[in-house]
């Protein structure tokens, strides 16, 4: 009997969620990728099939789930899966996404002059964002960019 009551009590607590306090972050958050090789399990552990490998540093990855070591993300592409935390970085950063150039201009407004183009694609460092606009910075090319045009800079 004492058994089972011990096998009912710890998988009623595996099924507990672990309150926010007892994670590092609470989710969703918006993390980066700090390694120059990630690789997107299907599950949270070395055992689970990779699915995808990640090589862009930098790339912003939504977090969805935390579980012992494992961040269950979503990347810009809608790709769900298992990455190990070691290798993201609490850094922001942002993913130009749509059709055609994004403008990187010296203040947040159309009327402000042009300092650079961004491809879609292209990854920068995300500074500030306000009224619409985020601030990046895309090796050491800074600018403002319309916030609809990055993935990655608004709320989780």
């Amino acid at each position: 009997m004492t058994k089972r009551l011990i096998a009912l009590l710890l998988a009623l607590a595996a099924l507990t969620p672990i309150p926010a306090s007892a994670q590092e972050r609470e989710v969703p958050y918006w993390a980066t990728i700090k390694a120059p090789e990630l690789y997107m399990r299907k599950g949270p552990s070395h055992d689970f099939k990779i699915d995808w490998v990640y090589k862009r540093p930098g790339l912003p990855l939504k977090v969805l789930r935390v579980a012992q070591g494992w961040r269950l993300v979503i990347d810009p592409d809608g790709t769900k899966g298992w990455v190990s935390a070691s290798l993201l970085s609490p850094d922001r950063g942002v993913i130009v996404i749509g059709e055609g150039l994004a403008a990187l201009r010296a203040g947040p407004d159309d009327s402000a002059k042009l300092r650079w183009n961004a491809q879609t694609g292209v990854i920068g460092k995300l500074r500030e964002c306000d009224l619409g606009w985020c601030k990046i910075d895309v090796g050491g090319r800074v600018g403002w960019v319309r916030a609809e045009r990055l993935w990655g800079a608004g709320e989780p």
